[in-house]
């Protein structure tokens, strides 16, 4: 009897997505491989977080449908999966935009989502770069069907630097993978069940660690904010630089992005790639510990590397274009020579919003008093 010839496994996969064929590692979930064609093709992502193991699995934003399991076994899954713990096989056929069954069953994920947050966008932090708003506007619907009331819940301080105002949670589980993973100690978790779900600090205790700051960036929504940016400005008015110093903490990279409003550096947050995560280096997640991000708030601080590379469909970016021209001043040739010259400055003559005063090193929201004490 003649020996069986044991086949090797391929060492790549072949994956369609969305018509595009492209060839991946064995063991790369169906998202990862969206993510490398890019654009459109890639599924939005609430939950998952690449630099956090075990996320993922949660939101169910990032569902696709499986037209073909296999070369092997081609027969379509029947249901949907989640693109980001579905791994690929050789021959997988995948639809995302081109199936109408995913664009309903993300257009019901997101009803799901807002059921109950608060629709305070005009007042809450993260307006301009929250997840769940380009979600809500992609995928959204103009109305509501829900009826009863909204669960509410009373902010609460996590430590001196974050605010947690649970009642925009969506319950991602993101902040928790990193208080366990990067920091010394976790004190908050998921308390409760269903729909009394909640994330909350062990009998109130504060979170009070090194890298405790990096909660703030890979939350989706507005859930969780830093407390020295609350209400001071709009993301979209603040200029985003790349930045980095030489930080004595050894776990800590010391590559930030400052957000700049003139010279007054409002707040400092780990870089991010395209999808919201933070940027890797070295091969290494580049987290940043807190003396970076709330104790270096001064331009002297950092070496200045140049603009942030931000999305033109962002409207961060709006006004902030790498390499842009301004337009020759001719009023000075206009007017033979003479510069153009104001009627009155209004801070003299109105007496509030004293430019004197750094907003920036305000400690929290500024308020009247702030410049009668001027």
């Amino acid at each position: 009897m003649a020996e069986e010839i044991k086949k090797e496994p391929p060492s790549t996969f072949k994956v369609t997505i969305d018509n595009i064929t492209i060839d991946v590692a064995p063991g790369t979930t169906v998202l990862n491989a969206a993510r490398i064609i890019g654009g459109d093709v890639t599924p939005p992502a609430m939950c998952y977080y690449s630099k956090l193991k075990g996320s993922g699995g949660k939101c169910r934003t990032c569902l696709v449908e499986v037209a073909a399991g296999s070369t092997a076994d081609p027969r379509p899954m029947p249901k949907l999966v989640a693109s980001c713990r579905t791994t690929v096989m050789d021959g997988m056929i995948v639809k995302n935009i081109t199936s109408d069954k995913v664009k309903d069953a993300r257009a019901g994920v997101v009803e799901f989502l807002l059921l109950n947050h608060p629709l305070d966008c005009p007042i809450c932090d993260q307006a301009g770069e929250c997840h769940l708003q380009d979600l809500g506007y992609e995928h959204g619907k103009e109305g509501t069907r829900y009826e009863f009331k909204r669960r509410t819940f009373e902010k609460e301080d996590i430590g001196p630097y974050i605010q947690l105002h649970m009642t925009r949670c969506i319950l991602c589980y993101r902040c928790t993978y990193v208080a366990d993973q990067i920091t010394n100690k976790r004190v908050h978790g998921i308390l409760d069940r269903g729909e009394h779900s909640e994330i909350s600090t062990y009998i109130s205790k504060a979170i009070d660690n090194d890298f405790s700051g990096n909660m703030i960036d890979v939350c989706p929504v507005g859930a969780l904010t830093d407390k020295t940016f609350r209400f001071k400005n709009r993301v979209w008015f603040t200029k985003p630089v790349d930045a980095h110093r030489n930080c004595e903490n050894p776990d800590c990279c010391g590559k930030t992005t400052l957000w700049l409003r003139g010279d007054e550096v409002f707040r400092v947050t780990a870089r991010k790639d395209e999808w919201g995560e933070v940027q890797s280096f070295d091969g290494k997640p580049g987290w940043i510990c807190n003396t970076c991000r709330f104790g270096k708030k001064k331009t002297a601080d950092w070496e200045v590397e140049g603009l942030t590379k931000i999305s033109r469909h962002s409207v961060i970016s709006q006004g902030k274009y790498d390499g842009l021209v301004m337009p020759k001043e001719t009023v000075t040739e206009v007017m033979g020579g003479r510069g153009p010259k104001l009627l009155m400055h209004i801070h003299d003559e109105s007496g509030v919003n004293n430019p004197a005063i750094d907003l920036s090193k305000i400690n929290g929201p500024a308020h009247s008093d702030t410049f009668d004490k001027v």
